[in-house]
């Protein structure tokens, strides 16, 4: 992944990690008091931009669909650990199991979940009454049988929670190369874009949702349209190499990202529902990094419920921050990022360094430090 974003006009949120619970745990005096704030609060919480202290709303509780590997960290070895750490319990079910990521030279070894199986796994939770989902996040399904059950797993929840977001981050490829077998495709475009509430797509998966090819931010911001009519009040097109329509000074020689977001949601006073931020890219490449990030957007959407903006430049500066400390350990050098997207030289050491990154995750730096710009688009 990578990004940009620039100081003209940067919007900074300064967030703090604050300690609540700070009596001890062992401690014979004021146990009554000590029982309340244990029922009754979160363990952290964090500093708003608005000096507010804000946390997930009490119950919430994720269910994340998502490969799994045994070493790195793609699918839900990059979702669960960051949803947990911003305060949001999160039940994992691994589409496959796989040894590593594919990106390796030397392949992979491991198994796929078959639809039937995902079933099975529903039909106990049920049984036992553990059905108490406020999200659903999806990341890469592997088969038709799988998509089609995810969907059928996604109407039980909302039997059980009509008000339950559903995250999708639609893990249909990249770079004109499709990852799934085409015969997926109309399914998403079909039936999981209208389930969606919010929809976290990178430039060749909207292109794909949409029909259209996108080539400028006026293409994006029309595709946005043409699928918040299909269902999903949020999208996040999370990835674009494109010329934008930023009147910022931001240096020519630099190479960026650019990621769009649009909402039909009302949002609070001030807050854009159309948005551009861009990220100044990095040379090289990293697997898992939109797994991460659509994990960071459903955390922090749940405190910024009303401020889209908000929620995904915060999750950019997190997901930001991961990527400069993954790079930094791998000795990731600045020079020509062409033909990145076919080098798997040293690329073990550039596993995201997600468990070294809790206090970025937590604290996200400033915009302005990492060389990111967030605009309002009119």
């Amino acid at each position: 992944w990578c990004s940009s974003f620039s100081s003209a006009g940067v919007i900074s949120a300064h967030l703090s990690a604050v300690k609540l619970d700070s009596i001890p745990l062992d401690a014979d005096t004021n146990a009554e008091h000590r029982c309340a704030r244990r029922a009754n609060s979160t363990p952290y919480a964090v500093m708003s931009e608005y000096g507010e202290l804000i946390s997930p709303p009490s119950g919430s509780r994720v269910l994340s669909i998502q490969s799994h590997v045994v070493r790195g960290h793609v699918g839900n070895k990059s979702a669960v650990f960051p949803l947990q750490l911003l305060g949001l319990d999160v039940d994992a079910i691994n589409s496959v199991q796989f040894s590593n990521h594919t990106g390796y030279p030397n392949g992979f070894k491991g198994e796929v979940m078959s639809g039937d199986q995902l079933w099975s796994l529903i039909e106990g939770l049920e049984a036992n009454h553990l059905i108490t989902y406020t999200h659903l996040l999806t990341g890469y399904i592997g088969s038709k049988s799988m998509l089609q059950t995810v969907l059928k797993v996604l109407e039980t929840l909302r039997k059980h929670n009509p008000d339950l977001v559903y995250v999708c981050d639609p893990v249909l490829g990249d770079a004109g190369r499709l990852y799934v077998s085409p015969e997926l495709v109309p399914i998403y475009q079909k039936e999981v874009v209208q389930a969606a509430s919010i929809l976290t797509p990178n430039q060749f998966e909207i292109e794909q949702l949409t029909g259209t090819k996108i080539t400028s931010e006026a293409d994006a911001l029309a595709a946005c349209a043409c699928l918040h009519d299909m269902g999903p009040e949020s999208i996040v097109i999370t990835s674009m190499d494109i010329k934008s329509d930023s009147k910022s000074s931001v240096d020519a020689a630099s190479r960026f990202l650019t990621l769009i977001g649009s909402t039909r949601r009302p949002q609070r006073e001030g807050a854009p529902s159309r948005f551009r931020i861009k990220v100044p890219m990095l040379p090289a490449y990293f697997s898992g990094t939109g797994d991460l990030l659509s994990a960071l957007l459903l955390g922090w959407s749940t405190m910024y419920p009303d401020d889209l903006a908000t929620a995904t430049s915060t999750s950019v500066r997190a997901l930001q921050a991961v990527i400069r400390r993954t790079a930094d350990d791998a000795g990731v050098q600045r020079r020509s990022i062409e033909g990145l997207g076919n080098d798997r030289s040293n690329i073990g050491e550039r596993e995201l360094k997600v468990i070294q990154s809790r206090d970025d995750m937590l604290r996200p730096p400033s915009l302005a430090s990492l060389g990111i710009v967030l605009e309002p688009i009119e």
